[in-house]
């Protein structure tokens, strides 16, 4: 792996960093107390970010995207991290699921959210089956050239300014040597369809101002032309995604830490107690050195699961390492943080409250600590016929 990167990559580095501190950063404060973005805001920054060419930079160029590789991307992902998600979320990667539209969902679906016409969002998750997808009780029966969907989705993020809905359901079962076991199925369900009800979702004290929201499915009838990728084969185009949202998450959590070790550093050089920089305490200092340690060590790992994507070996393993590693990076440099500005840490004046509040999720969604732990672990023994 070559550590160097290259002139074009610190090029989109500084373009992206300087979009976020001009066009990002100075609205934080507001999305944090009011939880919402102003739809003209978003506007705002959607158009900006099209300027810039920087809005859907993970798709491929001959579609109009930016044609980022992985490795560069992460990098993206690292600049836009540093803020407010909400607000980073507007500047759209599209997610590479899409990659599997054809024939008409490329003109309805694929170039249209490339373009930022239309918003997409993904409906994995349900009620009483998270990490475990094959629980998945959503249904969807299939009735002549339709399918018909019944269930309920929650925690689904930002589908309240999706313009449709890349679902997963059950659409039947198969028998193997340990029992039925449910076939998995993706749609692409656009917003206002007969029997898909988009409701608010819960309160969350991460990510304010990004929401999820819970999606209900009463007998809502979908066209077979609707199923993204094969029938029955959801989880072959699920892998093309968790794969990248997970390096996603994990290179976020790269600017948010980045963005805490400085506040924290600055903090420690100027603050002075018993005569001197509280510094020079090795009380601290070596807190300091410990989150700067962590952060090298995570991005590491991000940038050779990236790095390796791009080179088509990224394996499930590489990316539950990055996400793990990054996330619970993430909790640590955030508490420590506050730990060195001591109760100033804790008031809004600052944003180091919103980066520990906003870290807890990452540990979380796109597959938990212990899902991650799991992939690892069983890669590990499968080579032992484990």
């Amino acid at each position: 792996m070559e550590f160097s990167i290259t002139d074009e990559q610190k090029m989109i580095v500084d373009v992206v960093r300087a979009f976020v501190d001009k066009e990002l950063v100075p609205h934080e404060r507001e999305v944090e107390e009011a939880g919402e973005i102003r739809p003209e805001l978003a506007a705002h920054i959607k158009a900006k970010s099209l300027e810039a060419g920087i809005y859907a930079a993970n798709m491929p160029e001959e579609l109009g995207g930016g044609g980022l590789d992985n490795l560069t991307i992460a990098m993206v992902e690292r600049e836009l991290g540093k803020t407010s998600y909400g607000l980073q979320y507007i500047i759209a990667r599209p997610s590479n699921i899409l990659r599997a539209c054809e024939g008409d969902q490329v003109e309805a679906y694929l170039l249209p959210t490339i373009r930022g016409d239309r918003v997409e969002c993904l409906a994995m998750t349900e009620p009483d089956a998270g990490s475990d997808l094959r629980g998945m009780k959503c249904r969807a029966v299939r009735d002549g050239d339709e399918y018909v969907i019944s269930g309920t989705k929650h925690f689904i993020s930002h589908a309240d300014v999706a313009d449709y809905v890349i679902l997963f359901a059950a659409s039947g079962e198969e028998d193997t040597g340990r029992g039925p076991r449910k076939l998995i199925t993706a749609f692409l369900v656009d917003m206002g369809t007969p029997g898909f009800e988009v409701q608010k979702g819960y309160n969350s004290v991460s990510h304010r101002g990004y929401h999820n929201s819970i999606l209900n499915f009463d007998e809502c009838r979908v066209p077979v032309a609707n199923i993204l990728g094969e029938e029955h084969h959801g989880f072959d185009v699920a892998n093309e995604w968790l794969g990248a949202t997970r390096l996603q998450v994990a290179a976020t959590s790269l600017g948010r830490a980045d963005r805490a070790i400085e506040i924290a550093t600055e903090w420690a050089a100027n603050r002075r107690q018993f005569g001197q920089s509280i510094g020079k305490f090795q009380g601290v200092s070596f807190k300091l050195a410990d989150m700067a340690t962590q952060l090298a060590a995570a991005e590491l790992l991000t940038y050779r699961a990236a790095w390796k994507a791009d080179q088509g070996t990224m394996t499930d393993t590489d990316a539950a390492m990055a996400k793990v590693v990054s996330t619970e990076m993430l909790a640590f440099v955030t508490d420590e943080a506050i730990q060195i500005l001591g109760g100033m840490g804790l008031m809004d004046e600052l944003p180091l409250e919103r980066f520990w509040r906003d870290s807890r999720v990452e540990r979380i969604w796109d597959g938990t600590s212990e899902i991650q732990r799991h992939i690892i672990s069983r890669a590990m023994l499968r080579a032992y016929g484990g």
